[in-house]
């Protein structure tokens, strides 16, 4: 599942983002959703969150929970 629509992603959810210093390379860093920081219901480039680690970036790709390692 991508991460264009805001209903997808929800507080808690395991997602993959590209940060800002990433978007030449397309490097995904992944992680919990804190905090949804995207206002509008869809964007062309991914949901913007911040993790539970603080990094802020568009969410790529949204997995299951059990994925993320700590």
């Amino acid at each position: 599942m991508d991460g264009t629509k805001r209903a997808d992603i929800k507080t808690g959810a395991a997602v993959y983002i590209v940060l800002k210093e990433d978007q030449r390379t397309g490097k995904l860093t992944r992680g919990i959703v804190k905090d949804i920081l995207t206002k509008s219901p869809t964007h062309p480039h991914g949901i913007k969150v911040r993790l539970e680690s603080g990094a802020v970036g568009r969410v790529k790709k949204i997995s299951a929970p059990e994925a993320v390692d700590d």
